[in-house]
């Protein structure tokens, strides 16, 4: 396939254990000039959608795997555009999960890097997977562009040993490489830069705290523009209260449901991954859901979002110790950006460390990064909406240029 030098697009994609997320993204705009999603890959009843000027197209399909996933999506840029061969695409760029402790930046993949991506596995058995197999199904494709890993686990191998190291027998520690990793790099990388120039501050002169609040969900403090400490640890159980994980909680947990609930391990891997959080407590993992049962008066839901916001601001109470000076707090994803109850409850009660939102401002909507602390706030308090795959592409771009 041959590409054009007139734009710096690249062809940004996400394999999931059951989906292929993809965009066309400009580099340096970071607009998506086309996207798509094939769901229930491996499953009956695949769906596939594809967005190309504003218009979508779908349709129901047989994708056994991934393979089939990425020549469905080649299909699709064939049949409803953007032409590939023309739009100027100069890269591919792949969300890696997983790089452990040998990739503290981004990658050209090669057969090396597809060998050491499958080495980490055991490191994140449900993601490494399924983006090594959509990595080598797009190498098979797109064989004349440079393929580029991009891992959510680069941006805090800069966390000192204080903050990454667990006091566990080294030896241990070492053998089977147990330390504190973290997740969503990819987008606490992107806010932090763009919430430094949003203060008028260079990236590397800015203390930030920045709240990535999906489903899944992660803290990090930036000091400099660089990750000293963040929420989630091996894996992403550990840190906040999530939509289905429960975040931080006593190790011996997993002992006494061993031994008094005759719990395998598996079972407990599938309680604390998958059966707890939000919708442990709730029923529901939707935060919208959540805070209207919440405000209707449902106390299982009261106390949950009372949990949830709970362990949100020991959080930002924590890093405010580990920076010493807080530029801003940083709230992205879809819960961070669109729920202003959880935004009000995260930081309620912490005017006295200078952080002190504005009622009116934080219930605005908006798509823009916006400031919603009050004038008088020392800390600024920032929504800021995340785009992993403009960092991506940005990230593939600085690779191969």
């Amino acid at each position: 396939m041959s590409t054009s030098a007139t734009a710096e697009r690249v062809l940004v994609i996400n394999a999931g254990s059951s989906s292929l997320k993809y965009q066309v993204v400009d580099a340096s705009t970071g607009h998506a000039v086309a996207s798509g999603l094939v769901e229930r890959v491996g499953q009956t009843g695949a769906h596939l959608r594809h967005t190309n000027n504003g218009e979508e197209f779908e349709k129901d399909l047989q994708v056994p795997d991934h393979t089939a996933a990425m020549a469905a999506m080649d299909e699709a840029f064939a049949a409803h555009g953007p032409d590939l061969a023309a739009v100027g695409l100069v890269a591919v760029g792949h969300r890696v999960v997983q790089g452990g402790a040998r990739f503290g930046h981004s990658v050209l993949i090669d057969e090396e890097a597809e060998h050491i991506i499958e080495d980490l596995s055991d490191l994140a058995p449900l993601h490494n997977p399924p983006n090594l197999a959509g990595i080598r199904a797009a190498r098979k494709i797109f064989t004349d562009l440079p393929h580029v890993a991009v891992f959510d686990t680069s941006f805090h191998l800069t966390m000192p040993d204080r903050a990454a190291t667990y006091a566990l027998d080294r030896e241990v520690a070492r053998q089977y490489r147990v330390r504190r990793y973290g997740a969503h790099g990819t987008s606490h990388q992107y806010v932090a830069r763009e919430a430094a120039h949003f203060l008028g501050l260079a990236p590397e002169e800015a203390n930030l705290i920045v709240l990535h609040l999906g489903n899944g969900a992660s803290v990090t403090a930036v000091q400099d523009g660089r990750s000293v400490d963040t929420s989630m640890g091996l894996t992403p159980l550990e840190g906040l209260v999530m939509g289905t994980r429960t975040g931080d909680i006593d190790p011996a947990v997993v002992f006494h449901l061993a031994r008094h609930a005759d719990m395998s391990i598996d079972e407990i891997d599938e309680l604390m991954n998958r059966r707890s959080g939000m919708l442990g407590l709730t029923g529901m993992v939707d935060m919208r859901d959540i805070t209207a049962a919440a405000q209707s008066g449902d106390e299982a839901a009261a106390s949950a979002l009372d949990i949830y916001c709970y362990r949100l601001r020991k959080y930002i109470g924590a890093y405010t110790a580990v920076l010493g000076r807080v530029d801003a707090i940083a709230f992205t994803a879809g819960i961070g950006e669109n729920s202003a109850p959880v935004r009000a409850g995260a930081v309620a009660g912490l005017e006295h460390l200078g952080i002190q939102i504005e009622a009116a401002a934080n219930e605005e909507r908006s798509k823009q990064t916006r400031r919603i602390s009050a004038p008088e706030s020392p800390v600024a308090v920032l929504v800021v909406p995340t785009n992993e795959e403009w960092e991506i592409a940005r990230e593939a771009v600085a690779l191969t240029a």
